[in-house]
C-alpha cells in the first residue's frame, strides 16, 4: 500500500518553492525514485512475454489494457546483479521520451513530497551521472532520482521500436504503445 509521506513539519499544501514529488521504490533493499508526473501506475506483476531482438535490458512485452508495454530489466539498467523476475515484484507504468514503459522494481513504497533544497542535482555531485537526475536527502538516507529521459540509449530506443514493429506486423503484438 502506498502512503504518502512529507519528511519535513511543513503541511503539504505548502512545501516550499518548487516541491519535488517522488515516487519511492526498491531494489536489492535500496531506495530509488522517479518524479511522480512520469508514473502512470503501478501494477503486480503478471508473465512477461519474450520479444526477439530487443536491446539487453528489454526482458519482453505485457499487455495491460489492451497496449503492449516493453518490460525494462530495471536491475540490468541499474547496473545491480541479475535475478529471475519474481511474482511479488511490482511493475511500475511510466513514460520516458513519449513512450510508456514498464518497469520491473523489488517494491513500490511511497510517494515524497520534498522542498526543493533537499534535492540535489547529480551534476552538482559528480559532473554527471548516467540515468540519475538527482540525489534526494532524507533523514534516514539518500534516494537516487532517476530519469526516464535517458533510461533507453537512442540505439536501444531504435531496436525496441523496430522489434514492437515487427511484432505488429506479425500480429503478435496488438495494440502497441509508442
Amino acid at each position: 500500500m502506498l502512503r504518502i509521506v512529507k519528511p519535513d513539519s511543513s503541511p503539504i499544501s505548502e512545501p516550499g518553492p518548487d516541491p519535488r514529488c517522488l515516487l519511492t521504490f526498491q531494489l536489492d533493499g535500496s531506495r530509488y525514485a522517479l518524479d511522480v508526473a512520469a508514473v502512470e501506475r503501478v501494477v503486480p506483476m503478471v508473465r512477461v512475454t519474450p520479444l526477439p531482438e530487443v536491446p539487453a535490458i528489454i526482458i519482453g512485452v505485457v499487455n495491460f489494457q489492451g497496449k503492449v508495454l516493453p518490460v525494462v530489466d530495471t536491475r540490468r539498467r541499474l547496473g545491480l546483479p541479475d535475478r529471475e523476475v519474481r511474482l511479488s515484484d511490482n511493475l511500475l507504468i511510466a513514460k520516458s521520451g513519449g513512450r510508456s514503459l514498464a518497469l520491473v522494481v523489488d517494491r513500490v513504497d511511497e510517494v515524497v513530497v520534498l522542498p526543493a533544497k533537499q534535492v540535489q542535482v547529480t551534476k552538482e555531485i559528480v559532473g554527471s551521472a548516467v540515468y540519475v537526475k538527482g540525489v534526494a536527502k532524507l533523514a534516514d538516507g539518500l534516494i537516487l532520482i532517476h530519469d526516464l529521459e535517458t533510461f533507453l540509449s537512442l540505439e536501444e530506443e531504435a531496436a525496441l521500436e523496430q522489434a514492437l514493429e515487427q511484432e505488429r506486423q506479425t500480429g503478435g503484438g496488438g495494440n502497441v504503445d509508442r
